[in-house]
């Protein structure tokens, strides 16, 4: 684990192992993966991105992620600034996959440290597409990694909603 971070008034520890090699950081480099391509990137703006999420739950097709820019591990340490522009691009995703995927509703969550579930070490947020029967909650052990081929038509559908620019310039 690396030091703490101090943040304001409190200390947090960071969890993110020795030598971490972020995914998202990557997805931004232009280095790309089974989980990472370029195809999944929805939206990009000057803080923030969002992309088809890699990881689906069977009745949640088409989720997807918000993720600021810069690298900061949790919701502890996002300036003010970022996490703005995390939570305007979230409410842009969530309007286009009520618009795109024929969903009934959307949730979000964020998860920080391993007692709150975070397995990537640089914040995101994670927007879905909900329906009346899909148990997202209670389907946590039936996740599944979706390949590339499958998050494309996903990511067209949204990038052509949101209409916003999808490369790291």
């Amino acid at each position: 684990m690396e030091p703490c971070a101090t943040i304001g008034f409190a200390t947090f520890p960071r969890h993110k192992p020795p030598a971490y090699s972020c995914p998202f950081c990557r997805l931004q480099q232009g280095q790309f993966n089974e989980r990472n391509q370029a195809e999944d990137v929805i939206a990009v703006t000057e803080r923030a991105y969002a992309r088809v999420a890699p990881k689906w739950w069977p009745g949640n097709r088409g989720a997807a992620l918000v993720i600021p820019r810069a690298h900061v591990e949790n919701l502890y340490e996002i300036s003010a600034e970022d996490g703005h522009a995390v939570w305007d691009l979230t409410q842009r995703v969530a309007r286009a996959m009520r618009t795109s995927l024929d969903c009934s509703g959307t949730s979000i969550r964020q998860h920080n440290e391993p007692s709150g579930d975070q397995d990537v070490w640089h914040l995101h947020v994670h927007v879905f597409p909900r329906h009346d029967t899909d148990d997202l909650y209670r389907r946590h052990d039936q996740a599944t990694w979706a390949t590339p081929q499958e998050r494309l038509p996903y990511g067209q559908a949204l990038r052509t909603t949101l209409g916003l620019p999808t490369t790291f310039g």
